[in-house]
């Protein structure tokens, strides 16, 4: 059977909280905001009552600082608790850590740790402001709202998944399916990109690709790995007549193109911009 911890900065330490409590003040303007708490909670699973005794000081928790609650947190009804933790698959370094201290003072087998973050308020706030406070602490990308029971086992299961199906008609497609296909999965691509691709899968692989291998190219064709807008051809600028640092800058850059470009065609783009102060202090020999 596992067991849960729930772990609280005291009076005086809990900084985390309190810097929370003013964003939320301050950032969302939820002034009727009375108190905030942050606990941290552990659930643990392989290990015995004699070894978390001992970790429950020694690992999870510091007695100077930390107030630790076994099994059930005390609360308020006053209390609206906001509970959340790392998407599966996400990597969790604070469950980790815990799981691997664990082991080296046990000195035995690596026990299975999830982590969990708890917000406490307390206060005059509305069942909208909890909901804006709750899309405040917690990112989707990856994180996700917890549970409070504690489940039977912290072992995840997963069932293997099916074969990855294939873009059916891919290398046979026109313009009109390739850009059907772009919309529905939400391609980074443009049509360029997907018609190399189709010459690729259709002269080299002779096969339709799989939808992996379309999102692995698109990801890595994506704006982040590519900076697909940062090399987007600039044909003008407009900048608002209050931005004044910006027309200055904009326009020493344009000289500076005078001179590093002379008699080069050299298309404007953010990452041009971006770069040519190295570039000038390189002609240079800076």
């Amino acid at each position: 059977m596992s067991k849960r911890i729930f772990v609280e900065k005291k009076p005086g330490f809990d900084v985390e909280a309190k810097g929370l409590l003013h964003d939320l003040r301050h950032t969302l303007m939820i002034e009727g905001l009375e108190s905030l708490r942050v606990v941290n909670r552990y659930d643990i699973e392989g290990i015995t009552d004699e070894e978390y005794a001992a970790a429950r000081t020694l690992v999870f928790s510091e007695p100077p600082v930390d107030w630790a609650f076994d099994e059930e947190l005390p609360l308020s009804p006053k209390d609206t608790v906001i509970a959340y933790e790392l998407l599966p698959g996400q990597y969790d370094q604070r469950a980790d850590s815990a799981a691997v201290c664990v082991q080296i003072l046990t000195r035995g087998e690596k026990p299975v740790v999830r982590a969990a973050k708890l917000i406490i308020i307390r206060g005059g706030v509305s069942l909208e402001d909890v909901e804006r406070i709750r899309k405040y602490v917690i990112n989707p990308v990856e994180a996700h709202s917890a549970e409070t029971a504690k489940p039977d086992t912290l072992v995840m299961r997963a069932e293997a998944p099916a074969d990855v199906a294939e873009v059916g008609g891919f290398i046979d497609g026109g313009d009109a399916e390739l850009s059907a296909l772009a919309a529905k999965m939400g391609f980074a691509m443009d049509m360029d990109d997907l018609r190399f691709c189709q010459k690729y899968f259709r002269d080299e692989e002779r096969r339709n690709p799989t939808f992996t291998e379309m999102r692995v190219i698109d990801t890595y064709w994506s704006d982040h790995c590519r900076h697909t807008t940062f090399t987007t051809i600039l044909d003008e600028a407009d900048i608002a007549p209050d931005f004044k640092p910006l027309i200055e800058a904009f326009e020493a850059y344009k000289n500076s193109r005078k001179t590093l470009y002379a008699g080069k065609k050299k298309n404007m783009c953010l990452m041009d911009l971006a770069t040519i102060a190295m570039k000038e202090l390189k002609a240079a020999g800076k």
